[in-house]
Order: structure tokens, then sequence, then C-alpha cells
């Protein structure tokens, strides 16, 4: 998987794999449809919920003693992700996301870096607050 691939499946997914709590009552049941009436309408599938990024990002944050500044630093959002935030790594994403601003490594290529990220979020249904996108 790619890089940005983890990011988004770390962010997205985050929380999806803790149990669903029970029903506290049973569902009531429906009614047998009569003869002369007509069927229920099948249901339509809901559309998939977008992703309050900030809101993930500040729960993981605060699980890990406050992420560090995983607002604005790519390395430090990787690391708050359990991600790689190796220079090598940093490479990678951003010749992934296209990327080629400043030096490897360099902090105008990891800020450059760390918007991109947080635009492609918004691009796939991500909901990005505004202090994530400076």
């Amino acid at each position: 998987m790619s890089i940005f691939g983890n990011i988004m499946s770390k962010i997205f997914h985050h929380g999806k794999d803790k149990p669903a709590p029970a029903p506290s009552a049973p569902a009531p049941s429906a009614p047998a449809p009569t003869p002369d009436a007509p069927a229920p309408a099948a249901a339509a599938p809901a559309p998939a919920a977008s992703v309050d990024v900030g809101a993930v990002l500040s729960e993981m944050a605060s699980m890990k003693n406050g992420g560090g500044n995983y607002q604005t630093s790519i390395v430090d959002l990787l690391k708050l992700l359990d991600l790689d935030s190796s220079l090598t790594a940093r490479k990678e994403l951003a010749d992934e996301l296209g990327v080629h601003v400043g030096a490897d490594g360099s902090a105008e290529q990891n800020i450059a870096l760390h918007k991109a990220v947080m635009a492609k979020l918004a691009e796939n249904g991500g909901v990005v607050p505004d202090s994530l996108r400076s």
C-alpha cells in the first residue's frame, strides 16, 4: 500500500475496529405485509459518511500525550499515525503526491508535504479544518 494510502487508512478507519455497543432493547419487527398492501420500498444504501480529520487526529493525539505538532509538521503527523517518518519515507510520499518543493527533508518541503496530505485527504472525503491546511 502507498504511504498516502496508509495515512488515509489510519485516519478514515480510526476506531472502526471497536466493537459496536449492544442494543439495549430488541428492535421492533416490521408488520407483515398484507396481500393488498404495497411491498415496502427497498432501503437505499446510506452514503459513505465523511470523516472529520481534525477530530480523528485530535483524538489520536490525546491518546499519545498531545501528538507533537501534527497540525503543521509532516514528521509529527506520521509519528502520530505510527507510520515511518524517515527522510526516505517522506521522499517517497513527496513523489507519490507530486510535491517537488525545496530540498529533500527541508522545512520548505515538509510544510508543502503536510499541506499536500491535507488537501488529498479533503479530496478523498475527509473534512479537514482550516487549522490543518495552513
